[in-house]
């Protein structure tokens, strides 16, 4: 049960810049908050390679997205989205998926975070922390493709209560790439623990290999990663090779809105 009250409730509303008139509620009102959300807070790896170590706690989260205006990876964001979901009267689930790699090979447990949202009956898949992504909760009452400004994906329902995530690539219009693979059963935050740990250390991790940070657009998407910025507007995409680490966090700061103190590393050794 989450620990936001109402003044907390309305900080994280501003860091989104929700529009909506009154709280959000219902199927509309989760769609505009995830798009928000989506929006506002950038998906980025920035605390691993300056050796912080993230904890998965409420408090700690909510300091780090709402208070210095960071972004974080799947288990912050989906973490505390599911905070403020559940303090807004949502029934919230967390969901263990396991993402698939481009061998087609799937990842163990808990290695992604994802949400289920009941509003009315009404299940929806909800994910601020898989990067380039769906903006918008994805029903899983459907059983066609569903469209949406940032692509075209796809939920499969499978034996043993497991469902899959497909996303149309741009390559071929009949060509679907499964994204990730889940199962409705409920779980706990801590749960994640290890394999964000995993995910902090591990030279086998995306995540600590390359620093990024990526946010969608009104018009597309913007992306550092490494020492490129990649924005897409409509469909086309401008790259740019940025020329040190002064630009690198000027960057972050002016396109992200985030600005992160850059003293010696701590928590991780």
């Amino acid at each position: 049960m989450s620990g936001l009250g109402p003044v907390r409730i309305e900080a994280y509303l501003r860091r989104v810049e929700y529009e909506g008139s009154g709280r959000p509620s219902g199927v509309q009102g989760l769609r505009r908050l995830h798009r928000a959300h989506m929006r506002r807070v950038p998906f980025e790896n920035l605390d691993i390679h300056l050796g912080r170590e993230i904890v998965l706690s409420e408090e700690s989260l909510y300091r780090k997205v709402v208070e210095d205006r960071r972004g974080g990876f799947c288990y912050e964001l989906n973490g505390l989205f599911a905070a403020l979901l559940s303090a807004l009267g949502f029934q919230v689930r967390l969901l263990s998926a396991r993402v698939i790699g481009a061998d087609g090979v799937s990842g163990p447990e808990f290695d992604h975070l994802a949400l289920l949202v009941d509003v009315g009956g009404r299940q929806q898949l909800a994910d601020v922390g898989f990067g380039d992504s769906f903006q918008e909760p994805l029903s899983l009452q459907s059983r066609t493709s569903q469209t949406q400004a940032s692509g075209t994906y796809r939920l499969e329902k499978a034996g043993g209560g497991k469902w899959s995530l497909l996303e149309r690539t741009a390559s071929a219009v009949e060509e679907w790439r499964t994204c990730y693979s889940f199962t409705l059963e409920a779980r706990r935050l801590d749960q994640f623990q290890e394999m964000c740990r995993h995910h902090q250390t591990s030279p086998d991790s995306p995540f600590t290999r390359n620093r990024m940070c990526t946010r969608a657009t009104p018009e597309g998407r913007l992306t550092l990663s490494g020492m490129r910025t990649t924005e897409t507007i409509h469909g086309r995409r401008q790259q740019r090779e940025l020329e040190g680490e002064a630009e690198l966090w000027q960057v972050a700061e002016e396109r992200f809105g985030i600005c992160v103190p850059r003293g010696r590393k701590q928590g991780l050794a």
